[in-house]
């Protein structure tokens, strides 16, 4: 007698196993609990916050979980559990899940936004999006104000596109002559190498008749950009700290700052409610023409190559803005 073997679902999920070092490993397909859904990933993001559990600090536990340290995740729902109404098998969404280094993750319903219809096809890490939307938000942007961008990375680049279609005068601000021309073609009225500190706060005290600029954002994450965003921005002006500190502590010039009476803000976010809302909020900027981040994702791996992807990440080749890991 012939009997059937039904062979468990699988997933595939990247494991980072030490400092460098990942292999991708078959896993038990997980079932969504109560109140989540699963999705079926068409890709997601690498993100910059993963290049120092990648570098492998002391704190730094390895192996990481399956599908660990991705969290710009988007795709299919394929699975829902019970008391989820408002999505259903079929629905294409932006999630906010943590294991997404994997051809499917679970997500909390409250987690998840869907797309429409006119995005369809379009890679769509939420996260990061989002992230930009509440960055723009808290630094309250106007039309007419000068704002120095220091630091054109994927984030840098988008904060470029929404300031200039807000009506602010751009003032960028970086390393690379790629992300220069990048943030030129985005709009900026002026681009600046970052290299010598004086100089550039020399540029743009001229560009601006003494004034300096009513709002920086500080989107590099490193001391020296830090302190030059603080140069850079005017009396009663805004410094909007967008940079991932967390390599350590940072040491400021108080004494400028209490003289300016800088308004700083730190615009990271950890609330996921108000993660999710950027995320809404990015599906309406790209639908309204104000945010196109397609030119900005550069390149593109296969999970199997997820450690060339962090590495570029790292490394920042010519031409390297935003890497995506996509699923078949």
């Amino acid at each position: 007698m012939n009997v059937a073997v039904v062979k468990p679902a699988v997933m595939q999920a990247a494991v980072v196993t030490g400092p460098g070092a990942v292999v991708v490993e078959s896993r038990p397909l997980p079932e969504p609990g109560a109140g989540q859904v699963r999705v079926r990933l068409e890709g997601c993001g690498v993100c910059a916050s993963n290049l120092t559990p990648w570098a492998g600090p002391e704190w730094m536990k390895f192996p990481t979980e399956p599908g660990g340290l991705g969290h710009e995740g988007w795709g299919i729902i394929d699975a829902v559990g019970e008391d989820v109404a408002e999505f259903a098998i079929g629905d294409r969404v932006a999630a906010l899940s943590y294991h997404s280094y994997a051809t499917h993750d679970i997500a909390e319903a409250d987690a998840v936004v869907k797309l429409p219809d006119e995005l369809a096809g379009m890679p769509f890490p939420g996260e990061p999006l989002g992230c930009a939307m509440n960055i723009f938000k808290r630094a309250d942007i106007q039309a007419g104000q000068t704002v120095a961008i220091v630091g054109i990375g994927f984030l840098g680049a988008l904060l470029t596109q929404l300031a200039v279609k807000a009506g602010a005068r751009v003032i960028a601000v970086a390393r690379r002559p790629f992300a220069l021309e990048l943030a030129k073609k985005a709009g900026a009225a002026e681009v600046i190498a970052m290299n010598d500190q004086w100089e550039i706060i020399e540029q743009v005290k001229q560009l601006t008749g003494g004034r300096f600029c009513d709002r920086v954002i500080e989107a590099v994450g490193k001391q020296w950009p830090l302190d030059l965003a603080a140069e850079l921005t005017m009396e009663r002006g805004k410094l909007i700290i967008a940079g991932y500190h967390q390599d350590g502590p940072r040491q400021i010039n108080m004494q400028m700052w209490n003289w300016r009476g800088l308004d700083v803000i730190n615009a990271h976010e950890r609330d996921p409610k108000i993660y999710i809302q950027g995320i809404r909020d990015a599906i309406e900027a790209v639908q309204e023409g104000r945010l196109d981040a397609s030119a900005l994702y550069t390149h593109t791996y296969r999970l199997d190559q997820l450690d060339e992807a962090l590495n570029a990440t790292r490394d920042r080749p010519d031409g390297f803005m935003k890497a995506l890991v996509l699923y078949p």
